[in-house]
């Protein structure tokens, strides 16, 4: 492994055993073999031949001959005999063009640029997309966190939106600590990393853990309960709610019992109040949006006329050959229990994360 430094380059030598060369650190190494192809004996030095003839050819004070070529030079004839000399100007074969030595080690090279456009962005096709809004591409992510820290160290985002910078981390083997203030990221952060294979220990701290704390939560931001809810049964949160009108909705369940067709069941939430209307309310979104299934999730025990109005609403028959009720309603103590909503097979909305190593023995966290 390089030192964390990176000041040195490795090379193989005839004997067969790699040997620091510090030499040509600061060049691309395919660089330097496609373009200084020649090494000066005695030194080592490798070099590149220049062409040393003017462009311009109107030029009657560097017209000469030098070495039996007449030419127009870059040069003064006493400069370029100067540099002869010293070993700098070449003949391979007489007749042939002079050329200059121009060497490696002299030459400053092109500095990395600020834009980086051999990394895509993450466009609507993406496969890594997830619809977040700031996403950043993970070879983006990865190129900074190579650059920046070495194997075993702590990444810390304190703003890590969607876990780009988390999942970089993570498959390359550092430790890492993600903030963000949303559940909306935090939900996708964690599936993220559960699709992850082998997905990677990790803990999240800031979350409800129990119904009190889910409870805190509603009372608090609406929407931010709205969000944790969604990915507390694993799936996708619907839009930025603070933006727009309510629809409805607030997220969905993805699934596929037919060939080459994605199906959602709609999801909706309630921190608080609710009652038989809002049954009946999820009961048009489903009709509207054309969908199969409804999920209605909600802090308290639901009433008998709210079941009734859901039993009301009848059953989707899957091709598969099972039957499912159009509206479920869940609790979030009965979430808390290990229920979940009864669809065909579920399916993620968007393509798994790639794979990543095990880091063995290390745990990350989340807050």
């Amino acid at each position: 492994r390089l030192p964390s430094n990176h000041d040195v380059i490795l090379k193989y030598t005839m004997s067969e055993k790699w040997t620091w060369n510090p030499q040509y650190a600061e060049h691309d190494p395919k660089y330097v073999d496609s373009f200084y192809r020649y090494v000066e004996t005695g030194t080592g030095r490798k070099y590149q031949l220049a062409d040393l003839t003017n462009p311009n050819i109107d030029r009657p004070n560097l017209t000469y001959e030098f070495l039996g070529i007449n030419r127009v030079w870059r040069w003064t004839k006493e400069r370029m005999q100067e540099a002869y000399e010293k070993g700098l100007v070449v003949q391979s074969k007489p007749g042939s063009v002079p050329r200059l030595k121009r060497y490696l080690d002299e030459q400053e090279g092109t500095p990395i640029d600020d834009l980086w456009e051999d990394i895509p962005p993450v466009q609507s096709q993406a496969s890594e997309r997830l619809g977040y809004a700031t996403q950043k591409p993970e070879a983006l992510l990865e190129r900074i966190i190579q650059a920046s820290s070495d194997e075993g160290d702590i990444v810390l985002d304190p703003f890590c939106g969607c876990g780009t910078a988390v999942v970089a981390a993570q498959r390359l083997n550092r430790k890492w600590i993600g903030i963000d203030i949303t559940h909306l990221a935090i939900g996708l952060m964690k599936w993220r990393l559960k699709n992850m294979s082998p997905p990677p220990p990790f803990k999240v701290v800031g979350e409800p853990q129990d119904l009190s704390g889910a409870i805190e939560l509603a009372k608090h931001d609406k929407y931010q309960f709205q969000w944790w809810a969604v990915h507390k049964i694993g799936d996708q949160p619907y839009g930025d709610k603070k933006k727009g009108a309510d629809t409805g909705i607030d997220g969905y369940l993805y699934y596929m019992d037919e060939k080459d067709k994605i199906k959602k069941s709609i999801i909706s939430v309630k921190g608080g109040g609710t009652s038989v209307k809002d049954i009946r309310d999820l009961g048009h979104v489903i009709d509207r949006e054309k969908s199969d299934i409804g999920v209605f999730i909600l802090l308290e025990k639901p009433t008998r006329p709210m079941l009734e109005e859901a039993a009301m609403k009848g059953f989707y028959h899957s091709p598969l050959g099972k039957d499912y009720p159009r509206i479920q309603i869940l609790t979030i103590e009965g979430i808390f229990q290990g229920k979940t909503p009864d669809i065909p097979p579920w399916i993620a909305p968007i393509t798994k994360p790639p794979s990543v190593k095990k880091a063995q023995g290390k745990t990350a966290k989340m807050l």
